[in-house]
């Protein structure tokens, strides 16, 4: 139950107005039940049963009709029916409350969990996102935060009836203590045999967690690989990746669902089994009187049932709280690497970028080592060299993304550390090296989603980037849909559709990252004399390979594995 205390301590005035429904309904639960005993003795004292109304009141009874009468309820058939039907309908309503108030808590208790993972993600540094698989990420977003508030409904519920089963239990107490004992005991040890299933459940559970992120996490990139495995004809690689991980994810749940079956067609044979021995030793041994066992038949059946019910939903909670607890690990982690919002400097970026005296390397593999390089302002300035030399590595540098070992970057001679990283990141237009548009408009594509972007700001940043022409002939212009990952355009006007993203801010510093590779040559030139007619107003650096580019560039930056740099 360590997952509802933590739950609740989350949610505390939630958890307890909801328990706070649930013990006023079980009060009018058992205020109902109350009344059944005397409401019995009224109906069998008619004929030949007169006998049964001469024999004194037990305690329970006799509290009930001390009640009844300091509320001025005459003790008759149909005052006590009415009472009942009462005290059913407060149940009933007490108990709609509780449980819309579980469901209210569940559904928020998921928006919560898939805020605040978002929000860690989103805040953590770069090299946190480089060693998650994104499968790993869309799984805590969708799954384990819908499981995880699963978890709080099963935990609730079995609440629910954990109150129910005490109500009962205790009217039980009442009519005859020695034989609720001796049924409770009885009830105990049924649940006691029958918990090594909830073990199997929970060890399923979290198999289950397991496989999800490596399903998800396999799926994930399969999807963005569909086009080169059906080009090759390798989808049966793929097939058998996934077919070998769902296989595994099946006998998870195929344990799971053998062990609820075996818990619900077990358990209610031996409580009826527990049920049926109680019933002849009190009338066919003891010789109780009957409405006496009838109350307790009544009674301890339905705890009986109720305990049944909570060892059921425990095991449902048991099933899927490790989902809970990855999510909160995953949480954890991306906390644990929040990215520091640096200074308070808002730069202008005036006169120019400089990385000094730069050491960096991945993972323990050196990428500099004493580098020194100059961006000036309003220039453009292109990067080239072999791969792994480290290009992309500086833009990341630049941007912020990562932080060098040694060594200082600044802007304008003001120091990283003393930059305001997210009002700088904003001077920012980037277009990454992969082009992966998403699967909404032209014009969604190019504002993000914000709403503060007029079309004609679209329409000016399209016509920069050079895309207005093949954009301004499509049936539905700057409305049309461009699939997939932008798959209904071809690789070039993907590109463009990205360096209008790009320019739509009125960035200072603009960056490319061989965001030219896939035009053709009139595209090219007509982007290349847009970014040469930008650079009064933007500062311009790109990687290259392209030599076209590098020759209209004011500086060129060779960089070497090792950290070797010469301007050129």
């Amino acid at each position: 139950m360590r997952l509802m205390i933590s739950l609740f301590r989350a949610y505390p005035m939630a958890s307890f107005l909801m328990v706070l429904a649930l013990f006023l309904s079980g009060l009018a639960e058992g205020l109902g039940l109350s009344a059944l005993l005397p409401m019995l003795k009224i109906a069998l004292s008619s004929g030949d049963n007169a006998a049964v109304a001469a024999e004194p009141p037990g305690e329970l009874e006799q509290a009930v009709l001390d009640l009844l009468a300091w509320l001025g309820i005459p003790v008759t058939l149909g005052a006590l029916l009415v009472v009942i039907v009462v005290a059913a309908f407060f149940k009933a309503v007490l108990l709609l409350v509780a449980q819309r108030q579980v469901g209210y808590t569940a559904a928020q208790v998921a928006t919560d969990l898939r805020l605040e993972t978002l929000r860690n993600m989103m805040r953590s540094r770069w090299r946190f996102f480089l060693h998650q698989p994104a499968g790993r990420l869309t799984n805590a977003l969708a799954t384990e935060a819908e499981r995880s508030a699963q978890s709080y409904m099963f935990g609730a519920t079995a609440l629910t009836f954990l109150i129910q089963a005490l109500v009962y239990g205790t009217v039980a107490v009442l009519v005859s203590w020695q034989a609720t004992l001796l049924g409770l005991v009885g009830g105990a040890v049924i649940i006691w045999l029958s918990h090594f299933l909830v073990r199997v459940t929970r060890k399923a559970g979290k198999k289950q967690t397991d496989l999800m992120v490596s399903l998800i996490s396999r799926l994930t990139d399969t999807l963005q690989s569909v086009k080169p495995l059906k080009a090759m004809a390798r989808e049966h690689l793929a097939d058998r990746l996934l077919h070998r991980e769902t296989n595994r994810l099946n006998k998870a749940l195929r344990r799971q669902v053998l062990a609820s079956a075996g818990l619900n067609s077990g358990q209610d044979l031996m409580f009826v089994m527990v049920i049926a021995f109680g019933l002849y030793l009190a009338l066919g041994i003891l010789s109780m009187e009957f409405a006496t066992v009838l109350i307790l038949a009544v009674t301890l059946g339905r705890a009986f049932n109720f305990m049944g019910k909570v060892q059921k939903q425990y095991q449902k909670l048991a099933q899927s709280e490790s989902a809970y607890w990855s999510l909160r690990e995953t949480n954890r982690r991306a906390e644990a690497e929040r990215e520091h919002p640096g200074g308070h400097v808002t730069p202008t970026l005036g006169t120019g970028i400089a990385l000094r005296d730069i050491r960096f390397s991945y993972d323990g593999t050196p990428i500099f080592d004493g580098l020194d390089l100059d961006i000036p302002a309003h220039r453009m300035t292109t990067l080239v060299g072999p791969s792994g030399s480290g290009k992309t590595t500086v833009i990341d540098l630049v941007i912020g993304l990562l932080r060098p070992d040694r060594g200082a970057v600044s802007i304008d001679g003001v120091p990283f550390a003393d930059i305001d990283l997210t009002a700088w990141r904003g001077m920012v237009g980037y277009v990454p090296q992969e082009t992966v548009l998403l699967h909404d408009t032209i014009l969604h594509n190019v504002t993000l989603g914000d709403p503060g972007v007029a079309e004609e700001r679209v329409e000016e940043a399209l016509k920069k980037a050079g895309a207005w022409g093949f954009v301004a002939s499509l049936p539905e212009g700057i409305h049309t849909m461009v699939g997939e990952r932008g798959g209904r355009l071809s690789g070039g006007q993907r590109q463009r559709i990205a360096i209008a993203r790009a320019l739509i801010n009125d960035p200072k510093l603009l960056i490319l990252d061989e965001a030219t590779s896939a035009l053709d040559p009139e595209s090219e030139a007509a982007i290349i004399a847009t970014l040469r007619a930008l650079r009064q107003q933007v500062t311009i650096l790109a990687i290259t390979h392209n030599s076209r580019l590098s020759d209209a560039a004011d500086i060129v930056h060779r960089l070497a594995p090792g950290a070797g740099v010469r301007a050129g």
